[in-house]
């Protein structure tokens, strides 16, 4: 397994040769038009970095971003489980930025065939291709030999990139939140849905580390030009942790919709979502959510300083700029009728 390099083992000081366009050359980004992905474009395009993105025909109809821009990404069309489309994706890159995912919507079987047979696909043309690095996202807690099948094929997926012959970086990260994140808006949604009480896994005891998406992108941004991440795997998340009770008080404390928190044991609520999920088109509260919740999911506070330069942004504070102004029924209409992405 390749070394996670404790941050006191160099300088800060070694920031500071994160310049950007350090001759990094084309840049391939997989699951670009994702939560992550949209935000990261729109990071490159505005260092008019040259970047290209594999994407499924149905996803590039519609782009989050200008397409009449002249920094906008070249557009390949195809799958990450398309050997041949993927070659023709990543030949005469230097850099994938790998984001590509089932987290929100799959099932263990979708996991295992986004995203661990696309990652066998990528090292495999990565590779063919003479690609200088993959850069990847993770999840905090992903082990080979965890209980919880988002974070075993999250560990397996690390396992066939670092194994796969090409030179990596894999950043783990805490829950991503953001104005349209699957995550905290679920929960301002359920709230909304349920005007007297929220059902909670456990005793809200498990502790979470999560990070704003300007944060995390600024941390994939920067990883690029810093050789010293190159081949290792890196844990970040925000400025606190947060206990899962905590978190939600803060998120009725901010939107105002105040619900009595009761207590109900794991298992049940992952046999309602099966339930949920048979009856509508999406759960708002996922299995992999679930997954997420089942026990703590933190890294040391210090790491987006001490790996990448820069200090996050706190949870409470940014909640306030945009979730009480969102219209969470809305969110709850669009959110459970949506049917989930369609395989390429």
């Amino acid at each position: 397994m390749a070394p996670i390099i404790p941050p006191q083992s160099f300088p800060v000081v070694d920031a500071l040769l994160f310049a950007p366009n350090c001759g990094q050359g084309m840049i391939l980004i997989t699951g670009a038009t994702g939560l992550v992905g949209r935000h990261l474009v729109q990071r490159l395009m505005a260092e008019s970095l040259p970047m290209r993105c594999l994407l499924p025909e149905t996803r590039s109809r519609r782009l989050p971003w200008d397409v009449g821009d002249p920094q906008a990404p070249e557009i390949i069309n195809g799958s990450v489980t398309d050997e041949e489309a993927f070659f023709r994706a990543v030949t005469g890159c230097h850099t994938v930025i790998h984001l590509e995912n089932a987290l929100w919507w799959g099932r263990r079987s979708d996991l295992e065939e986004v995203e661990l047979a696309g990652a066998r696909v990528l090292t495999a043309v990565a590779r063919a291709a003479r690609v200088g690095r993959i850069i990847t996202l993770s999840q905090l807690g992903a082990a080979p030999s965890s209980a919880y099948p988002l974070h075993r094929v999250k560990g397996d997926v690390e396992d066939v990139i670092r194994n796969g012959g090409v030179a990596f970086t894999v950043i783990r990260s805490g829950i991503v939140y953001s104005p349209e994140d699957a995550f905290i808006n679920h929960i301002a949604s359920m709230l909304r849905a349920t005007p007297l009480f929220f059902l909670m896994p456990g005793g809200g005891e498990v502790v979470l580390h999560p990070i704003y998406i300007d944060d995390l992108v600024e941390a994939i941004f920067r990883s690029m030009n810093l050789l010293r991440l190159v081949d290792t795997t890196v844990d970040i998340g925000g400025a606190e942790y947060v206990s899962l009770r905590d978190m939600m008080r803060t998120i009725m404390r901010v939107t105002g919709m105040r619900r009595i928190l009761v207590s109900i044991p794991p298992y049940v609520l992952r046999w309602l979502t099966e339930v949920y999920h048979r009856l509508l088109p999406r759960s708002l509260m996922t299995s992999q959510w679930l997954d997420i919740l089942a026990a703590n999911r933190t890294a040391p506070l210090g790491n987006a300083y001490d790996y990448f330069g820069f200090q996050p942004r706190r949870f409470e504070e940014t909640l306030l700029e945009y979730l009480p102004q969102r219209r969470h029924f809305v969110g709850l209409l669009r959110d459970t009728l949506r049917r989930g992405p369609r395989r390429a």
